[in-house]
């Protein structure tokens, strides 16, 4: 049996999951992101390993779900082969709208900044490092990566990612839930799903380890099971599903999203704008800009963080921008809202639903640098695309289309010109 272990630049996880596989009786074959896809097509299995392919540029996962090669493992995984996608790997397959498996792989959810809360307080937030528990959800459906398990069984595994949370709609989750797809919970060392940092690490929905698609033979799950003999009997149940040869055809659940709808952006009366942009390169918009460009759409890409500081006083927002804490000085610049505002532009402005960065911002102005009359602090990211060659309304629907600017499950979107 021939499992493709798939990497993208940043994947780091490649040796344990080779390791694993190998423990299973399988054999791992190194695929880069960069090969032949057509090889694909001889593989038993696929695995998308962990790790932060392009450095999380944007966000988790989304470059490499637009890479070529996985249109190949679409086509693969619709024949009913295995695919399991590993941390980094469960980002990817979420973004490609693989999991949960909605009709065309339109995207369903997201997997999101890591929320660590207990009592209903906020302790932490981003990347987070440790050992937890999870097990079979109680009404689990059987599927490629299960036959080895039962809902006593506790699998004791690491866990490594900023980007792990679980968010969809009520009503998708509903429906994930009926079929059993929300795989794998976390819970504590007796069984128990307890909705309390550190039993469930990273805020997850419903405690949420791993969520599967209809047909069960993709899953995506964000613990390492690869790094640890623990996590032996998910490899064990793949090799077990492709000896047996009974591949179930892909169907969608019943879930359509609606399209979200994108607003212009008004700034509040009593707010003042503060838009950053860097004096070197920008990695995160060259990548999104080459990204488009393999995807033949002919752009140039512009990225600031969008800073609106709530206050009445024009000196405190001058304190504020003195201060060093919305940016340095020496190596990003502040621009006019005016020099954006033009109709050489297509801009859009994405802010976090939950707007940490926001907050904690407002929270080191207010303890550390006495500055109390700020009545908010919110954090975005602005996004600016030209072409010479294209019409920007077209250009525009285009770039919308990749959802590659911000996922609607995790962000707020606005016209910004």
């Amino acid at each position: 049996m021939r499992i493709a272990i798939i990497q993208f630049p940043g994947s780091n996880c490649e040796r344990e999951t080779m390791l694993a596989v190998r423990r299973a009786g399988m054999e791992p074959i190194e695929f880069l992101w960069n090969e032949p896809k057509e090889k694909l097509r001889d593989m038993d299995g696929y695995i998308i390993v962990g790790g932060f392919s392009y450095e999380d540029r944007s966000r988790a996962g989304i470059i490499a779900a637009l890479d070529p090669v996985m249109e190949e493992v679409k086509a693969q995984s619709e024949t009913g082969k295995p695919v399991l996608g590993i941390c980094n790997g469960a980002q990817i397959l979420v973004e490609t709208g693989l999991v949960p498996g909605l009709e065309n792989h339109k995207l369903a959810m997201v997997l999101t900044e890591n929320k660590r809360v207990a009592d209903g307080k906020i302790l932490g937030t981003g990347y987070y490092n440790a050992w937890i528990n999870m097990r079979l959800t109680d009404d689990y459906q059987r599927n490629a990566f299960t036959r080895h398990l039962t809902p006593r069984d506790i699998l004791h595994v690491p866990i490594a990612h900023a980007e792990g949370r679980f968010v969809m709609t009520a009503a998708l989750l509903q429906e994930i839930e009926v079929q059993g797809l929300n795989v794998l919970q976390y819970c504590d060392a007796e069984g128990k799903v307890i909705d309390q940092f550190p039993i469930n690490p990273n805020g997850s929905m419903r405690n949420i380890a791993a969520i599967s698609n209809k047909a069960g033979n993709v899953m995506a799950m964000m613990p390492h099971p690869e790094r640890t003999i623990n996590g032996d009997p998910i490899f064990q149940s793949m090799r077990d599903y492709i000896a047996e040869g009974r591949f179930e055809q892909a169907i969608p659940l019943y879930y359509y999203p609606r399209r979200s709808t994108i607003p212009a952006y008004q700034k509040p009366a009593q707010a003042h704008e503060c838009i950053v942009e860097l004096m070197i390169t920008d990695n995160h918009a060259l990548t999104v800009q080459n990204t488009l460009r393999q995807l033949g759409i002919p752009v140039t890409v512009k990225r600031q963080v969008h800073w609106e500081i709530h206050s009445h006083s024009p000196a405190v927002v001058q304190q504020i921008q003195k201060s060093g804490v919305l940016y340095n000085e020496r190596k990003e610049t502040v621009v006019m809202p005016e020099e954006i505002k033009s109709t050489a532009y297509s801009a859009f402005l994405v802010r976090t639903k939950d707007d940490i960065i926001g907050q904690q911002k407002q929270q080191i102005l207010h303890d550390h640098f006495s500055i109390p009359d700020v009545k908010a602090i919110q954090h975005g990211i602005l996004w600016q695309f030209t072409s010479e060659v294209m019409n920007m309304t077209e250009l525009t629907e285009k770039i919308l289309q990749t959802n590659i600017i911000f996922n609607p499950y995790a962000h707020d979107c606005y016209r910004y010109a």
